[in-house]
């Protein structure tokens, strides 16, 4: 079986797992694969990190004239004055807030797995003989900068 896609073992990190065939395939896999089961242990521990934060985990809230400045450069017209924001919504706003530092976060993963195997696919075409996949502007590189136009 190949390795578990990483949108599945975010799947998986966030408690989404069912009693599917996929998702049973899928943990028979990481069980015997250390690779597999590092990426999901790394996924678990960033969620587990945004679902406990607090707070006084999150980087201070900007004062209130940042916001208008933003709605002013969004809109084009003076923005009206704001009413004060209620502890509740600045509470829901920092949730959010940190929903999409830890989706962020997991993007960040997903795109760093997704160069890696990359590279690495490249590796391993390059070792077997096929400069070609490996580097596909090689020929035009060897030819001079005139070949590239062309």
């Amino acid at each position: 079986m190949a390795h578990v896609e990483p949108a599945h073992l975010v799947e998986l990190a966030l408690g989404h797992a069912t009693a599917s065939e996929e998702d049973a395939g899928a943990l028979r896999h990481i069980a015997r694969c250390p690779r597999c089961r590092d990426e999901l242990r790394t996924m678990i521990r960033v969620v587990t990190a945004a679902r406990t934060a607090q707070l006084v985990d999150l980087p201070a809230a900007p004062p209130e004239r940042v916001w208008q400045r933003i709605t002013h450069d969004l809109y084009r017209e003076p923005p009206a004055p704001l009413a004060p924001v209620p502890a509740a919504d600045r509470a829901g706003r920092d949730r959010l807030l940190l929903t999409a530092l830890a989706l962020t976060v997991v993007a960040a993963l997903l795109a760093a797995h997704r160069a890696r195997r990359q590279r690495k696919g490249r590796a391993q075409a390059a070792r077997r003989g096929r400069p070609g996949r490996a580097d596909p502007f090689r020929d035009r590189r060897a030819a001079g900068p005139a070949a590239t136009l062309t």
